[in-house]
C-alpha cells in the first residue's frame, strides 16, 4: 500500500510553487490518484453568480494553461506509483474535477466512493468490493463519514503496530 504522506509530499515538492495558494489536497486510492488544488479567488464586484461565473473562468483558464505540465507531472507520477492522476481545482466556492477514473463495481464509482469500499474490506467487514456496496447500500447510510473515519483510524494504528513489529 502507498504511503499517502509520501505521495502528498512528492506533489508538493514536484508541483510549480505558483500554481496553487497552499498544498494541493492529495487522495489516494488503488487505482488513481487525485490532485486538487486552491486558485485564487478573482475580486468580481456584483452579484453571487457572477462570483461563481469569475470562478469558473479561472479554473477553465488554469486547466487549459496547465495542460502540458500537467500531463508530464502526471507521467511521472504513474511511473513512480502505479495509479492514473487526476486533476482539479478550487476557487472561492467552485470546485471541478477535471479527469477521474469512473471503476467498474457493480457500478461507476469516483475515487471517494471506492475509498469507502475498499476501507471496509481492508478491515474485514466485507469480501469484496460487491459485498462492501450492498453493506453500505442497507446499513451505512447516514452515519457512514464518522464510522469510516474511525476504520481508517484503526487500520493506520494496525499498520504501524506491523511496521513495528519483529521482521518474519
Amino acid at each position: 500500500m502507498t504511503d499517502i504522506k509520501e505521495v502528498q509530499g512528492w506533489f508538493v515538492g514536484r508541483l510549480p510553487g505558483e500554481w496553487f495558494e497552499a498544498a494541493p489536497e492529495v487522495s489516494v486510492d488503488r487505482e488513481e490518484i487525485v490532485v486538487i488544488g486552491r486558485l485564487a479567488a478573482p475580486g468580481v464586484d456584483g452579484d453571487t453568480a457572477a462570483q461563481r461565473a469569475a470562478e469558473v473562468g479561472r479554473i477553465k483558464r488554469f486547466r487549459e494553461e496547465t495542460r502540458d505540465a500537467r500531463i508530464g507531472i502526471a507521467r511521472e507520477a504513474e511511473h513512480r506509483y502505479g495509479r492514473k492522476v487526476a486533476w482539479g481545482a478550487e476557487c472561492g466556492e467552485s470546485r471541478r474535477v477535471f479527469t477521474s477514473l469512473s471503476i467498474p463495481v457493480m457500478t461507476r464509482l469516483r475515487q471517494q466512493e471506492r475509498l469507502v469500499l475498499d476501507t471496509l474490506v481492508d478491515a474485514g467487514v466485507a469480501r469484496s468490493r460487491s459485498d462492501a456496496l450492498a453493506w453500505c447500500v442497507r446499513l451505512v447510510g447516514q452515519h457512514q463519514g464518522d464510522w469510516i473515519s474511525q476504520l481508517r483510524q484503526a487500520l493506520v494504528a494496525v499498520e504501524e503496530a506491523r511496521a513495528s513489529g519483529p521482521a518474519v
